[in-house]
């Protein structure tokens, strides 16, 4: 909501009040908020508020810690998220991609005792709500930034089709082990062959599905809400939780109170090793998604604010009863797909678990699970790319199998290895390009000012004893040898004896210490065969770099130009040149 009172954009105070801003996105979000968004939000938020509750307490179960934990691990959070995080739509919770690596600490350090057990959880989210915010403070975010568009398309289209299959037992009311998208596919089409399923809760998500794709036209009608209504409601007149229908049951009472956990005798290192892995996981996960939403809509995420976000949301579970939580892949397409604009759906969601928790713990006790699953499935839907994908299959058939790889990844891996494999894809694609660059040999062309490269030139002029040398990328490890191989090959096919070679250095932005050795090691191969080495138009920070790599006593200033065009009107004034 717009202030009464905006911050003064001059003078002291307003400083202070930036930089203090700068960490708080929430409230500078508040500071333009428009009221018109508040009825989206508000009904966002209460449709967020039955995936919250069902989701959270199914994953502390996972976890090993009893679900009311869940819940406390889902108000606190999205509180402290709305304030530190800078995403408009992300939700964060408890998730499943956390479960495995929490319960392995749990049943290492507590045992069977259910106390012990969230006081180590809780340890583990506060080393984890740590280890990001240091991460973001020392602008580690930047891992975001590997992942092109292909790659996030895919990335995204895997996520989806994991999450439309991971909701499929539910819409039949079946259960077995998570062993992988594939493969549970597989276990359910064996599952309905056996004869396994309830069609009567089949018959709820998918009325449930169709209702909420039907009513998705409708900007103004808040068609999830209303297939959750018509599905509890089904279930209580016509008694189908008798009949199959599986349904949320009675949840526990009572709100999470600020304690410090007290992990007694607990092995301190496997729980430090255990929040770091958790964030990690969260780490990763929470970037990427929130880099790709950001894109969806249009907007810009500071990765590094993301991280310290994502840690302050983990302190605040740690200290209010929680365990570690990152993004959800499921719950934010939910809240997107409900009309949510910004946090404010976060914290109203955050609100009615609490009220539920306080005055009517028995409200969603007959909402179906198959319902919910057609919520996250309508979501899922809408988080598939294939139109822009149509179009980099025309103009860049390699980014688009890139896009396919990383989805096939997650599809057959899991959200977190499809993560992994998306960064070594994104890594290999940007070594791949500096490793095998472009390089020209220039000439003059008549009418056209400048060097240009010969090979789309062929008449270009060249002038005798000079080779222009352009190399398109920096110079490092990976391709220093290539840029000496591919420049004393075009000495030894010049058409006439080269006496001097000038390097167009302006497309090279950066130098390491391997290439600075085999600069000198290229300048002392040249001097042995009567060939100077110049470069023009190098930019000063990579000059500086050489200077540091103690280059001088090799080249000096005069073998630097300012221009290509005045090192050869040099050559040519030096060696009386045509």
């Amino acid at each position: 909501m717009q202030s009464d009172h905006p911050v003064p954009e001059g003078g002291q105070t307003a400083a202070p009040a930036r930089r203090w801003l700068r960490w708080l996105p929430g409230l500078t979000m508040l500071r333009t908020y428009r009221l018109n968004w508040l009825p989206n939000d508000l009904a966002a938020g209460l449709v967020l508020t039955t995936m919250l509750v069902p989701v959270g307490i199914a994953y502390a179960e996972a976890s090993g810690v009893p679900g009311v934990y869940g819940l406390y691990a889902t108000i606190v959070p999205l509180l402290a998220y709305a304030v530190f995080g800078p995403s408009r739509i992300l939700v964060l919770g408890p998730d499943s991609a956390l479960a495995a690596p929490i319960l392995a600490v749990v049943i290492a350090t507590a045992g069977s005792d259910p106390s012990r057990a969230i006081a180590i959880a809780s340890m583990m989210a506060i080393v984890s709500g740590l280890f990001c915010i240091v991460m973001g403070l020392l602008r580690l975010g930047f891992i975001t930034e590997l992942l092109s568009k292909p790659i996030r398309y895919g990335y995204m289209n895997g996520i989806a089709l994991t999450v439309l299959i991971s909701q499929l037992p539910k819409l039949f009311a079946v259960s077995f082990d998570d062993r992988g998208p594939l493969r549970d596919l597989l276990s359910l089409g064996a599952a309905i062959v056996d004869g396994k399923t309830s069609w009567y809760s089949f018959a709820v998500g998918a009325g449930s599905l169709a209702l909420i794709l039907l009513l998705k036209r409708f900007d103004k009608v808040p068609g999830i809400l209303i297939a959750v209504v018509v599905a509890t409601l089904s279930v209580i007149v016509f008694d189908l939780d008798s009949r199959g229908v599986k349904v949320l049951g009675k949840i526990p009472q009572g709100l999470p109170s600020f304690a410090l956990p007290s992990i007694g005798d607990a092995d301190p290192i496997k729980i430090l090793l255990g929040g770091c892995a958790v964030a990690l996981i969260s780490f990763a996960d929470t970037s990427v998604l929130s880099r790709t939403f950001a894109a969806r809509f249009h907007t810009h995420v500071d990765p590094n604010q993301e991280m310290v976000g994502l840690g302050a949301a983990n302190l605040a579970a740690g200290f209010f009863q929680g365990f570690p939580i990152s993004s959800s892949s499921s719950r934010t397409p939910v809240a997107e797909a409900a009309g949510a604009r910004t946090q404010v759906t976060g914290v109203v969601g955050a609100v009615a678990v609490a009220i539920l928790l306080i005055a009517a713990p028995n409200l969603m006790r007959y909402l179906p699970n198959s319902a919910l699953a057609a919520v996250v499935i309508a979501a899922a839907l809408g988080l598939f790319e294939f139109a822009d994908l149509g179009r980099i299959f025309r103009i860049q058939q390699w980014e688009f199998w890139l896009s396919i790889v990383c989805f096939v990844g997650v599809a057959v891996f899991g959200a977190i290895p499809g993560i992994c494999i998306a960064i070594v894809i994104a890594v290999i694609e940007f070594l791949w390009d500096g490793w095998r660059p472009h390089y020209a040999i220039l000439g003059r062309v008549e009418h056209l000012r400048g060097y240009h490269d010969i090979e789309r030139y062929p008449h270009a002029l060249r002038i005798p004893g000079l080779l222009l040398f352009r190399w398109d990328a920096p110079l490092f490890f990976a391709n220093a040898e290539l840029f000496q191989e591919c420049l004393l090959e075009a000495v030894d096919t010049s058409p006439t004896p080269v006496r001097t070679i000038v390097v167009a250095a302006e497309p090279v932005t950066s130098i390491d210490v391997t290439s600075a050795d085999m600069l000198r090691e290229l300048t002392r191969t040249l001097g042995k065969r009567d060939i100077e080495l110049h470069f023009a138009e190098m930019k000063d920070p990579v000059r500086d770099k050489l200077r540091r790599f103690e280059m001088s006593d090799v080249l000096g200033d005069a073998q630097f130009h300012p221009t290509v065009g005045s090192a050869v009107d040099d050559y040519v004034e030096r060696h009386s040149a045509q």
